[in-house]
């Protein structure tokens, strides 16, 4: 039992590190980093479909395709592509999904509407909000009206996951009496869980302290701080409820085995994966001009 704790703690040591060293490193690390993890995460779902589900997907083929819809809006964002090539970045994914498709025709499998679905799952569930990082990575405009990376905003995306997560386990495994999903996950309380979302704003505070939103206005600062906080940790816990049903409902306690005492990397990131949309679509909508910016640049990436 204490060695595991020790495993443990030094595994998520590590994982913490590594994820806010790549985030605030450089650009190119942090799409390095997140587009390695978009692949694994996929890998890992498509085995556990494959060895469980009954389902053929093609493992291979849709890590590809996610991994380059990350890459690719990553590039969007950073202006990589430049005007002359703009959104057809995007083609190459849209080729590689049809393909997925398609080749199931050729296939006398005994399910192939449940591979049609697991395949369009892996790319909606997990490679879609994976790439979602990139708007929070490039939210920020400089004062000429250029777009620049900005990593607090990602971070704060993690550091309320893992507050809300710590404080949880904590109240929890102290006061939690009240099952917040007894169906889905038998150890979760109401109590766990506000007091994950108490410690979440808290930190939340202080990154209003340190990084305002708003043309000087301290209380709209906080007040938007506290509010993504509360969106992050809400669709966090129903991302954690989501994989939570996805594992019991195959029969498995974890997604894999490749972060010792912590399981596979969906388990790591499950919370994640509604968690980054929510937040992309909150800090669009608290600010008019953003939300503008947001929906010309949705328009732009369709009509080219």
């Amino acid at each position: 039992m204490k060695n595991n704790l020790i495993l443990r703690s030094v595994t998520g040591v590590v994982f913490v590190a590594v994820v806010i060293g790549c985030i605030v490193l450089h650009p190119v690390a942090y799409a390095t980093l997140f587009s390695v993890v978009t692949g694994m995460i996929i890998w890992e779902f498509c085995t556990l479909l494959n060895c469980n589900a009954e389902a053929q997907i093609n493992r291979f083929i849709s890590t590809v395709a996610g991994v380059y819809l990350f890459l690719a809006m990553f590039m969007y964002h950073m202006g990589v592509a430049g005007h002359d090539l703009g959104a057809k970045i995007f083609v190459p994914y849209l080729v590689t999904i049809i393909y997925l498709f398609v080749t199931e025709l050729y296939f006398d499998r005994k399910n192939s509407i449940n591979n049609w679905a697991y395949t369009m799952m892996a790319q909606m569930y997990i490679a879609l909000p994976m790439s979602c990082l990139s708007f929070l990575a490039y939210l920020a405009p400089t004062p000429e009206g250029t777009i620049q990376y900005v990593y607090i905003y990602q971070l704060a995306v993690f550091f309320f996951l893992w507050a809300s997560d710590s404080g949880a386990y904590c109240v929890g495994s102290l006061i939690g009496k009240r099952r917040l999903f007894p169906r889905i996950s038998p150890k979760k309380s109401w109590e766990g869980s506000i007091g994950g979302g108490i410690v979440a704003i808290i930190v939340s505070q202080v990154l209003a302290h340190y990084y305002p939103m708003g043309a000087g206005d301290a209380l709209y600062s906080h007040l938007v701080w506290a509010g993504l906080a509360v969106v992050v940790v809400l669709f966090g816990t129903w991302g954690d409820l989501v994989e939570s049903l996805f594992k019991r409902k195959l029969g498995i306690k974890d997604s894999g085995t490749i972060l010792p005492g912590h399981g596979g990397m969906l388990d790591r990131f499950d919370s994640s994966l509604l968690a980054i949309p929510a937040a992309v679509v909150y800090l669009y909508c608290v600010n008019g001009d953003d939300l503008t910016a947001f929906v010309q640049r949705l328009t732009q990436l369709f009509s080219n």
